[in-house]
């Protein structure tokens, strides 16, 4: 269809959360989203997650649980863990039907969601778009398993935790959509975690790249590869409330926000059970050498550093305490003396409006200092400051840096 082409229909990808598809009364506020977007002239495509969540019936961490305490054949593991939302797709196209909407369940493999052979996190390798678009022309909506594909030997893999965002923002990609919609249960985007931060706002908008950094941060918003993925492509999404009680948060490019008053930060994440290492490194010349084989060494054992500052014949950095045994002994072969600190978390302020701003830094670690932190170690890019902190001390710090940046109610 060229661009020029008006009589287009406009197409959205609905994804529904655990939440959302849980119960008869949630499914019935999905049904009508959905309805809602149909009768409107819109194509849609629905992306749904497993019911609910661990302890109910269908969810992906009951049907692990069915599996032992004993680590899983991880090939085994991803048939398993796509059982939920093959229930889930299932059970709302037929609701779907009883309502008036024409809908289709489809697994990831029938949506034509490639994928690498990396089970538990695959990533998405490509999107055939020919099944979905041949639903769509013949009518129907989609229903479409999220979090799986199936890899190039024909075997199903899963995305990793969230991945139904990137099911969602991958097709959304792929078929050239108007938007993705992430529908949730909660009002959008917040500018800290609600449950551990009093007074925070919901966002009305973010750049992409804002909510990018959030989700590696650890803010529970998207999956981390859904909000790149839309990023790359330009694909507006909007998060918000499946109930229909709120217009959400905007997501989309720094151009749609031209004109639009920016604070310097937008919003405060953090990632809790961090783990730094401070390595002595050899004198020179022997020195770079050492740190180019501490970076060969952990990424191909599949260890992933951050934070990582060379200092005073030193390298700190960071790593997920699920981790840090295997770093230790990492750098024991490589025969490096280092010395450890786990139980620590990291907090990031996240915006696109603090960059070239000076003073940003100082503003933390005043606020943090007021409060009896210390900062432990940080880094910068563009649109983020982190800094390590102690576990205990996770809470107070994102709660005195969104006060300090004036980012909850006003």
């Amino acid at each position: 269809m060229s661009d020029g082409d008006t009589s287009r229909r406009p197409l959205i990808v609905q994804k529904f959360g655990g939440t959302s598809v849980a119960t008869p009364d949630s499914r019935a506020h999905v049904c009508a989203r959905v309805r809602g977007r149909v009768e409107g002239g819109a194509d849609v495509i629905v992306v749904v997650s497993a019911m609910g969540r661990a302890g109910e019936p269908y969810a992906t961490d009951t049907l692990l649980g069915l599996l032992g305490a004993v680590a899983p054949d991880r090939r085994e593991a991803d048939l398993l863990s796509s059982c939920g939302e093959v229930i889930s797709a299932v059970v709302l196209a037929h609701e779907l039907r009883a309502t008036g909407v024409a809908a289709y369940a489809l697994t990831g493999r029938g949506a034509g969601v490639l994928t690498d052979g990396e089970f538990g996190d695959a990533a998405v390798l490509a999107i055939d778009p020919v099944p979905l678009t041949d639903a769509l022309a013949r009518g129907l909506v989609p229903v479409v398993t999220g979090f799986q594909g199936v890899s190039p030997a024909g075997e199903t893999t899963t995305l990793g935790r969230g991945g139904s965002d990137t099911t969602a923002c991958a097709i959304g990609a792929a078929l050239g959509a108007d938007a993705v919609e992430i529908h949730t249960d909660v009002d959008g985007v917040m500018s800290a975690d609600p449950r551990t931060c009093d007074g925070v706002r919901v966002l009305d908008s973010l750049q992409y790249e804002e909510l990018f950094q959030m989700a590696r941060a650890g803010a529970k918003v998207m999956h981390a590869p859904a909000a790149e993925i839309a990023m790359a492509a330009g694909v507006p999404v909007r998060v918000l409330n499946t109930d229909g009680s709120s217009r959400g948060t905007l997501v989309a490019g720094a151009e749609t926000f031209v004109g639009v008053a920016r604070r310097v930060a937008t919003a405060v994440s953090r990632a809790e059970g961090v783990t730094r290492f401070v390595v002595t490194l050899p004198d020179a010349p022997e020195r770079g050498a050492a740190v180019t084989a501490i970076f060969r060494r952990m990424a191909d054992e599949g260890v992933s550093l951050d934070m990582f500052t060379p200092v005073d014949g030193r390298l700190a950095f960071s790593v997920e305490s699920a981790s840090a045994d295997e770093a230790a002994a990492l750098l024991g072969l490589l025969r490096l003396r280092s010395t450890r600190q786990d139980g620590l978390a990291k907090v990031t302020l996240v915006g696109a409006g603090m960059h070239g701003v000076p003073g940003v830094m100082a503003r933390i670690a005043e606020a943090l200092s007021a409060v009896g932190i210390e900062i432990l170690q940080s880094a910068d890019s563009h649109y983020t400051i982190s800094v390590l902190v102690g576990d205990a001390q996770a809470t107070t710090a994102v709660d005195a840096l969104h006060k300090a940046f004036g980012l909850g109610v006003e």
